[in-house]
């Protein structure tokens, strides 16, 4: 069975948009393209080569896929050569103008298409950018792991990785590293449901009794 794992780069206030240059992404008048430009040194690169190290299927929204079909065919470097023979599966409403090779079309019903690639054999699924595609995962609990790059900056505004509607779920931490510049890698996987409890007195006081029914 197939994982789908989400990879992003996002900010301490998650936001994820245009990470890579001005040019990127400038959606809403966002003008902090190329955020992560500052921060990346060998230990992320090591991460990154790692990420890409083992077979893999990406799986894009559409203007992700506009961004990279647009860059990595015409690079010659280690992650062209795993993006371009690498099979693609986009999210469109405009699938007869995709044309970069090994692109497949999700179909009309994107979260029944995912549900069937999981139970097929064959390599993960790595979202990468999407955060459309992404939203709509979490709302329907597809995403079995997330990998944070998880930079030291505030944006304020822009494309955010979690932004409502997402199936409340647990998550454990398998592995975390920083960097030399302060960039936090997290790999989280599936840990079951939200358990909840309470640091509450088994007795409460009269001012709390009558807060909670304040706020009834």
């Amino acid at each position: 069975m197939r994982k789908i794992i989400a990879s992003t780069f996002v900010s301490l206030d998650g936001v994820m948009q245009a990470p890579g240059g001005p040019e990127e992404d400038p959606v809403g008048g966002f003008e902090f393209g190329g955020w992560t430009f500052h921060y990346f040194d060998e230990v992320a690169g090591v991460a990154i080569e790692e990420l890409f190290s083992k077979p893999f299927a990406l799986l894009l929204g559409r203007r992700t896929y506009d961004i990279f079909a647009a860059y990595w065919p015409y690079q010659k470097d280690a992650i062209g050569d795993a993006f371009n023979p690498a099979t693609k599966y986009v999210a469109t409403h405009r699938p007869d103008s995709l044309t970069w090779e090994n692109t497949q079309w999700l179909g009309e019903d994107i979260v029944a298409a995912l549900r069937r690639l999981k139970k097929e054999d064959g390599p993960d699924l790595l979202i990468q950018g999407s955060s459309e595609l992404i939203q709509t995962l979490l709302a329907n609990g597809l995403i079995d792991e997330i990998r944070l790059m998880i930079f030291p900056l505030l944006l304020g505004k822009g494309k955010r990785l979690f932004d409502g509607g997402a199936m409340p779920a647990a998550f454990k931490l398998v592995k975390s590293q920083a960097t030399t510049t302060g960039v936090i890698m997290a790999t989280y996987e599936r840990g079951g449901e939200v358990k909840v409890g309470s640091f509450a007195t088994q007795k409460p006081s009269e001012a709390e009794l009558e807060r909670r029914k304040n706020w009834k």
